[in-house]
């Protein structure tokens, strides 16, 4: 049995991002993982189903996770056997981010609590359950972790993907000039120099 790897995409993503990850893995097989999920309690389900059905096929199982795929990772997959994972700009602390949108939306937690959703003028939809679900899920995470993070990212702050990797015994490499889309071709040449290393 061949060794797996799956892509975990990030938000506006699709499982075809994986093509690019095949040619850094040629001996795995590399395959994209297109979930539906927009919450981690469903991501929970969904992603351990995926993960446990290609763990049958494969003899040892890796993944690639970005963004918001690393983050549903986090939750879904703490508590199982994987020789590695890779993540790309990861979403690590939720609960910080939640609460920098609702300081950017102008909203507070009680008004949050009260009308349950908020729709902001950024396009996203701050949710009282989202945040009650973050706070009560820590993540508990022992596999073998490298982070590649750039440091215009807007999403997540440098302290918080630093702390968040010496409390997981995680390596962090930092792209000066990197954003939290890796898309570029310099960026993506970075990338793949993190991964081939």
């Amino acid at each position: 049995m061949k060794k797996g790897m799956i892509y975990i995409h990030g938000k506006g993503g699709n499982a075809g991002e994986a093509a690019h990850y095949q040619t850094l893995f040629p001996q795995y097989d590399v395959v994209g993982f297109d979930y539906k999920s927009e919450t981690p309690w469903e991501a929970q389900e969904e992603v351990v189903l995926f993960y446990d059905s290609f763990c049958r096929e494969h003899d040892g199982v890796s993944i690639i996770a970005n963004s918001i795929g690393a983050f549903f990772a986090l939750h879904a997959l703490g508590d199982r056997t994987m020789e590695q994972a890779y993540f790309i700009s990861p979403i690590v602390n939720m609960e910080k981010l939640i609460s920098d949108m609702m300081q950017w939306a102008n909203v507070t937690e009680a008004e949050l609590k009260e009308q349950g959703t908020i729709q902001t003028a950024f396009g996203e939809t701050l949710s009282w359950e989202y945040l009650a679900w973050v706070r009560n899920h820590p993540v508990l995470w022992k596999i073998p972790t490298r982070i590649l993070y750039g440091s215009k990212d807007n999403l997540q702050a440098m302290d918080t993907i630093q702390s968040f990797a010496a409390q997981i015994g995680a390596d962090v490499t930092v792209m000066e000039g990197g954003e939290h889309w890796f898309h570029t071709e310099e960026q993506m040449a970075f990338l793949d120099n993190w991964i081939s290393r």
